[in-house]
């Protein structure tokens, strides 16, 4: 059936509601719109889904998520009577439809004969990632679309351990979805039947407290903070962070915390910036604002499910200055590690965990405390692998884990990256750090003055619809088949390429596998210590290229990247051309 015949039966069959079918009958004609909406169904990714709201096979809608929770009800009754006994939890966030969704999944489930546990109202995702090891459920839904602009929605899948769904059990979840094809096999149930049979429960404040504690028990130096007359400036960016961010930062001692007014409630338009990623120095501009005025330390912003974080901080000057992931990721790891090396808790087989490309700063940090580095592919479900792997076999302690695009872990209460446990120690760190008569920026200078003078940035390029994804496929098979020798006139000294599972040392022309599990990433290092990397982005129509030097100083650093950056979008352009 083309999708033209899907279209027609979408909005002829009265399967789907009448709202559905009015918003398909206004884009008759529009066959572009159409294709978009039915040339595929929304896949069901190893993390779940993720699409532009609206009706159509193609979008994220009630029929969707009806889709994709049937799939997943299906593999838990298969796993067997205790599986489906021990439930489901599920969170959302502030997303347009979140709650629908939320409620759609759950219903699904009851009518499988499968218990849910869902929150109240709105959670951040590691609270989700939590719930599901308090409760000690079977799996986890949690219907967000992250940082993603406003159109978007999503449905991530985890599992016991609270952890995204890892392989093979993802691949076995999305075969069960895949084979769901009539909507009218998908089961469900009348939210007053699912209560009246025990199967729809919401959570208790039990939950969120036992949360908070296991958050709290993260602080390094609690001392330093009760003491402490920081001044915090805080956005939770219309998401789910406002009340728990606000409330672990209150518990630990923290007493200027300012919230900004505009943003403080949930919107799932995003009203004030558009597309809510603490990554965009724009989302910070009314935070700043409020923090000039009320001559705020530091300034902190959540994304929409509270997973990521990022973090402004006041110089020396008066002026504030934006930090990136790679340098509030590398500030804890060595705040951590130096303050528990001279208070004698350093574990010694620690480990830090961080990203193929997140910051080399990182090893260089692990290699000094004598811990143990592991490298792992983009997605925290890979961190939150290794944290499992460690607990089972003994091999070593986590001690933390983060990603570039500003999300990490202290402790292990969760498998997630938590936007809350790191407001609180970014908090504490700029606590520190004013004990000293320093900023979070001077501390950043204080690394780079012991270790070396890192620096990452990064090129996104978004291109969407179809004639994006065909784009993307052409730029990395270009770099996938016809690999540059040089960037920039500076050599390349060994490439890998992980969907191949192979790195090639350039000099000596000998190869090993990677190590890590098969994926479409591809990766450079040049002989000057530059290194890039390429990879389609997993939650967004977008390509990313990140680029990552060590240099003598800050310029020389800079000049290295600017360099290999601007050769590669060359090379970009030049293929996006034909």
């Amino acid at each position: 059936m083309g999708y033209k015949d899907v279209y027609k039966q979408w909005c002829e069959d009265t399967y789907f509601d009448q709202a559905t079918r009015d918003e398909l009958k206004k884009i008759e004609g529009n066959d572009k719109e159409i294709e978009e909406r039915f040339y595929k169904n929304l896949e069901f990714g190893t993390g779940g889904l993720r699409g532009i709201i609206g009706a159509g096979t193609n979008r994220m809608n009630i029929y969707t998520v009806s889709k994709a929770t049937q799939g997943f009800a299906n593999y838990i009754i298969k796993q067997g009577e205790e599986a489906v006994k021990k439930g489901v939890a599920i969170a959302h966030d502030s997303r347009n439809m979140s709650p629908e969704f939320s409620e759609t999944a759950a219903l699904v489930l009851n009518a499988n004969g499968i218990k849910t546990y869902i929150y109240d109202e709105l959670r951040p995702t590691p609270m989700l990632s939590f719930a599901v090891r308090y409760l000690k459920c079977t799996g986890g839904i949690v219907v967000t679309a992250s940082h993603n602009p406003p159109e978007y929605n999503g449905y991530k899948v985890y599992w016991e351990d609270g952890g995204q769904v890892p392989y093979p059990r993802d691949e076995a979840i999305i075969d069960e979805v895949n084979a769901v094809d009539d909507f009218r096999k998908i089961k469900t149930m009348s939210k007053e039947d699912a209560v009246k049979a025990g199967l729809f429960n919401v959570m208790g404040p039990d939950v969120d407290e036992a949360y908070d504690k296991a958050v709290l028990e993260q602080l390094v130096n609690e001392d330093i903070v009760k003491n402490s007359d920081i001044k915090i400036v805080y956005t939770p960016i219309h998401g789910s962070g406002n009340k728990p961010v606000r409330r672990v930062l209150k518990k630990a001692g923290f007493k200027n915390v300012y919230v900004v007014p505009e943003q403080e409630e949930p919107d799932g338009n995003f009203t004030t910036v558009g597309y809510p990623n603490p990554e965009n120095p724009d989302v910070f501009k009314l935070a700043t604002a409020l923090a000039n005025k009320e001559g705020a330390d530091i300034v902190i912003g959540t994304d929409p499910d509270c997973d990521r974080v990022g973090a402004v901080c006041k110089m020396q000057n008066g002026e504030y200055t934006v930090l990136s992931g790679n340098n509030t990721g590398a500030l804890i790891a060595e705040y951590i590690c130096s303050q528990k090396k001279e208070k004698g808790t350093l574990p010694a087989n620690g480990a830090l965990i961080s990203t193929i490309v997140s910051t080399d700063l990182t090893k260089a940090i692990a290699k000094n405390y004598g811990l143990e580095y592991y490298d792992v592919l983009t997605g925290f479900k890979y961190i939150g692998e290794k944290i499992k792997e460690f607990e089972t076999d003994n091999s070593h302690s986590y001690v933390f884990g983060f990603e570039e695009s500003y999300g990490c872990l202290s402790g292990t209460y969760a498998r997630d990256k938590d936007a809350v446990v790191a407001s609180m120690l970014i908090s504490e760190l700029a606590a520190y750090y004013k004990t000293k008569g320093m900023n979070l920026y001077d501390g950043l200078m204080e690394l780079y003055e012991k270790y070396g003078y890192y620096r990452e940035t990064i090129k996104p390029i978004t291109l969407k619809g179809i004639e994006g994804i065909n784009d993307m496929k052409k730029i990395m098979d270009t770099l996938r088949t016809s690999a540059p020798d040089e960037i920039g006139g500076v050599k390349v000294i060994e490439t890998r390429d992980y969907l191949s599972d192979v790195i090639i040392d350039k000099v000596s022309g000998k190869s090993c596998p990677t190590g890590l599990p098969k994926s479409n990433v591809v990766y450079f290092t040049l002989e000057d210590s530059t290194w890039f990397c390429v990879r389609p982005s997993g939650t967004e129509p977008k390509i990313k290229i990140y680029f990552g030097t060590k240099g003598t100083s800050l310029e020389d650093a800079d000049k290295k990247i600017e360099n290999a950056a601007s050769a590669i979008m060359k090379i970009v352009d030049e293929v996006l051309a034909k």
